[in-house]
Order: C-alpha cells, then sequence, then structure tokens
C-alpha cells in the first residue's frame, strides 16, 4: 500500500489544477452566464422582501407547520395559489470572493486527499497510469458530482445546471485523475 504521506504532491497539485480550471470555467467561458436568470421585475420583489429584513438561511414556501397541515385544504390552496418557492437568503452586502475561493481551495483540496486516500487502498505503489487514473478519477467524480443530482431530484434545481455542473464535475475529475496517474509512486 502507498502511504499517504507519499500522496502530498499529487494532492496538492491536483487541488491546484482543479482550483484553475474552474476559475477558467466560471470567468472566462460562457458556461454558467444563463445558470440563474434575472427576475423581469426584480425591484418590485426586493422592495416587497426588504420590510421583512429576513435572517440569512434557506426557506421553503410555503411550508406547513405538521404533517397534519400539510393534509389540509388550506394548505393545498396555498400550494395552489403559490408561489412555491425554496431560496437561500444571503447576509446583505456585497460578497466575500475571497471568502468563497479559500472554501473552495480548501473543499478541492479535501476532495483530492479523499482521493488519495481511496485509491491508496485500491492501487499498489508502481501501478500503471490507466488503474490509477481509473480509481482516482471515479472518486472524484463522486466527490464533485454525485451529489448534485438530489437536488434537482427532490428540490427541483434546474437539470440544466445540475447537468453543467455535473460536466464541470467530470472535468475536475479527469484532471485529479490524470494528476494521480502522473504523480503516482513508481
Amino acid at each position: 500500500m502507498v502511504g499517504l504521506s507519499a500522496l502530498w504532491l499529487p494532492i496538492l497539485l491536483s487541488a491546484v489544477f482543479v482550483f484553475v480550471a474552474s476559475s477558467v470555467i466560471h470567468t472566462v467561458l460562457p458556461w454558467h452566464k444563463s445558470d440563474y436568470p434575472a427576475l423581469a421585475n426584480e425591484e418590485q420583489v426586493l422592495d416587497a422582501l426588504r420590510p421583512f429584513a429576513l435572517a440569512p438561511g434557506d426557506y421553503f414556501i410555503p411550508r406547513p407547520g405538521s404533517r397534519e397541515e400539510m393534509r389540509s385544504p388550506e394548505f393545498a390552496e396555498k400550494v395552489r395559489k403559490g408561489p412555491v418557492l425554496m431560496m437561500t437568503v444571503m447576509p446583505n452586502g456585497m460578497m466575500s470572493m475571497a471568502r468563497n475561493l479559500i472554501l473552495w481551495f480548501v473543499y478541492v483540496v479535501v476532495i483530492s486527499a479523499l482521493v488519495a486516500y481511496a485509491t491508496r487502498y485500491a492501487m499498489p505503489p508502481f501501478s500503471g497510469y490507466r488503474g490509477v487514473f481509473r480509481i482516482a478519477g471515479v472518486t472524484a467524480f463522486l466527490g464533485y458530482a454525485a451529489a448534485l443530482w438530489p437536488m434537482s431530484i427532490w428540490y427541483r434545481r434546474s437539470w440544466s445546471i445540475t447537468i453543467k455542473a455535473t460536466i464541470d464535475g467530470l472535468i475536475y475529475a479527469a484532471i485529479t485523475a490524470g494528476t494521480f496517474g502522473w504523480l503516482w509512486p513508481r
């Protein structure tokens, strides 16, 4: 078995490569520009919501207080009248890209470390590129993309966003797998 300490270079390099690739995908390419369209009446919606001073968090509207209420005619009427929505309220003010980028990089390092952990148990030292690529790639893909699908299944997140993010995850997995295959101890 390959020691985890022998895999620090592929862990860090794959994280850097994925970080750079994701930056290009999200800032240079037009791939994700249509993910979240603007509301036609955005100012009216914002003006209507401001008096409520919504605390940051995730909300589901309308939300029943119990199973009994969910089955009630009154709740059914609320759902019928709409709107039915899930929303995330963020703190007011400009979003800190530095915070988000740091957290994204930490996440990418964690995924690469988990890839190293799984691959070291599946592949002995001196394994070939293709075998390492296969195990590292599947593991990385699971880390980057598998958990996205339940958001579209259960919460009706746009399938186009989920599919694009899954393709991004496939790209990140291939980068991670390629780095591990290249730098696997021989």
